[in-house]
């Protein structure tokens, strides 16, 4: 039996597509369907099916979908050299994609850092994007920063902190002082952040429950630009109370404990499961976790 059949079946289960699977395989397409009528003969099955203008796996595709990625793994961790991590040689360019307000806190650390002990090593930080991609598995990104742990199995992730949700208002706000209770946040006209323009989100599903609305006047696609906006009005904005720091600090805002306790924002790093074992990689993820850690380990800014 030819074991490559292994890696394009686990390819195609993850892309669902012939030309998708092609390119992470640095296979032409012509060369890919060939494979995959192989993987049908010796399956007996027909793994992907057409359905309008896209490809769909069949029953038995799923019940092998888990199998096959775990038998990958194995396969290359077997196949894998073990050497010591020499990062004074070592040349990669990892490519980093994010929330705004946590590329905001770990920027300069992680560049400091890689700088001292892996020179050779270059970073792209990028902005999340204003859709969902499906870069991490085509290689593309090397580490997802959000507060959102994945659904979909062949994607790793770690929850390396959490942050308190708390209200940002500039220093002169009418209702800046003392403590902010249900009456102040009723009277308030918010701003708040979605790469997507939406108005409504998580925070107000979970003031809802607890019988509590906020009036939403606008949308921003960054912290950063949310918190502008709120130097220069009285609109206010919940955000990350830790993470979101240091521009508030520049900006001179105040921030005060909300009238009811949210749910924390979780801070989570995901990555592909074919990083697992690369320990340039792993060594990457320890630098984030820590910057991140010390983040979330910070003294608490809002008053009690």
């Amino acid at each position: 039996m030819d074991l490559n059949l292994l890696v394009a079946l686990d390819a195609l289960l993850e892309e669902n597509s012939v030309t998708a699977a092609a390119d992470r395989l640095n296979l032409s397409p012509p060369a890919m369907s060939r494979t995959l009528a192989r993987i049908r003969r010796a399956t007996g099955d027909d793994i992907l099916v057409r359905v309008g203008r896209t490809m769909v796996p069949t029953p038995r595709a799923l019940e092998l979908r888990g199998e096959t990625r775990e038998l990958v793994r194995r396969a290359t961790a077997v196949l894998t050299p073990v050497h010591d991590l020499d990062l004074a040689r070592l040349n990669r360019h990892f490519t980093v994609r994010g929330h705004d307000a946590l590329l905001g806190v770990l920027a300069a650390p992680l560049i400091a850092r890689t700088g001292a002990t892996a020179p050779n090593v270059r970073l792209s930080l990028l902005a999340e994007p204003s859709a969902d991609q499906r870069d991490p598995t085509r290689g593309h990104v090397d580490l997802e920063i959000g507060a959102s742990e994945p659904v979909r199995p062949e994607i790793s992730s770690e929850v390396v902190g959490t942050d308190r949700m708390v209200l940002a208002l500039r220093r002169g706000h009418p209702l800046a002082k003392g403590k902010v209770d249900a009456d102040k946040l009723g009277r308030m006209s918010f701003v708040t952040v979605s790469r997507r323009g939406r108005l409504h989100g998580a925070v107000d599903d979970a003031f809802a429950e607890r019988g509590l609305r906020r009036r939403v006047i606008a949308s921003l696609p960054t912290s950063a630009a949310a918190l502008e906006v709120v130097s220069r009005s009285d609109a206010a904005v919940i955000v990350a109370e830790r993470v979101c720091r240091p521009a508030s600090a520049r900006l001179g805002l105040v921030v005060r404990r909300l009238p009811v306790e949210l749910p924390p924002a979780p801070m989570v790093v995901t990555w592909h499961h074919r990083y697992d074992g690369d320990p340039a990689h792993a060594w990457l993820r320890g630098q984030v976790r820590e910057v991140l850690r010390e983040v979330a380990d910070g003294p608490a800014d809002a008053p009690g």
